[in-house]
């Protein structure tokens, strides 16, 4: 089995009700511009009413022409934690981590520990494996006991006009511009995608999520 340490801090979501909800973008010094930086992640309810979706997009700003040779770092995992009780402690957690062209997926399982380190569940947990889509292809989508996966670039869906919020800042601005300028157009994030029965994840009307980057020491 495989250990990793943290070397940031979670990007976390509350989502009430299993309604989409986004977390921050870019904010991380330690790691900004490398493999482990977690742009974003979302979670919403899936085209089936009964899924619920998780997302967790790494690697910001790759430029098209960047994009055909940007690859998941086979060095990090990415772990979906998840809260289904409301006391800040991951109740359940998926683990995704590439290897040789492919995405392999570990959970939804209790995690073995908590805090900063990290074991790779493959002796307990469920498996699911799908091939990483490459970049202008069609969309490689595996399903497997009710949940699918997905892994591979994708246009930035994060939207914010940072030029603008640059003038704000400064006392040039009152407000932003509508519809404004998206400054993230054009770039690509590199995509873990998770769709899974919501019965798997809890009973409740909520779930806090948070998801870690953590790079093999």
């Amino acid at each position: 089995m495989k250990k990793s340490k943290i070397l940031i801090g979670a990007a976390v979501i509350t989502m009430a009700g299993f309604f989409a909800i986004a977390a921050d973008h870019i904010d991380a010094p330690a790691v900004a511009g490398g493999t482990s930086d977690i742009t974003d992640i979302f979670g919403f309810q899936g085209q089936n009413n009964d899924n619920i979706v998780f997302v967790a997009n790494v690697q910001g700003l790759i430029s098209p022409t960047d994009t055909d040779n940007a690859a998941f770092d086979e060095n990090v995992l990415v772990e979906f934690n998840i809260d289904n009780n409301g006391d800040a402690i991951a109740d359940l957690v998926i683990q995704a981590t590439p290897r040789d062209g492919k995405m392999y997926f570990f959970g939804p399982i209790a995690p073995s520990q908590p805090g900063l380190n990290s074991v790779i569940l493959a002796d307990t947990a469920v498996q699911n494996e799908v091939d990483i889509t490459a970049y202008g292809a069609s969309a490689i989508i595996e399903t497997n006991n009710g949940m699918s996966f997905f892994a591979g670039p994708r246009d930035d869906p994060f939207y914010f006009d940072f030029f603008r919020f640059g003038d704000i800042i400064a006392g040039n601005e009152t407000m932003f511009s509508s519809p404004g300028t998206d400054s993230f157009a054009g770039t690509n994030v590199m995509s873990i995608v998770v769709e899974l029965p919501k019965a798997i994840v809890g009973s409740g009307d909520s779930v806090n999520i948070w998801v870690e980057s953590k790079r093999k020491q």
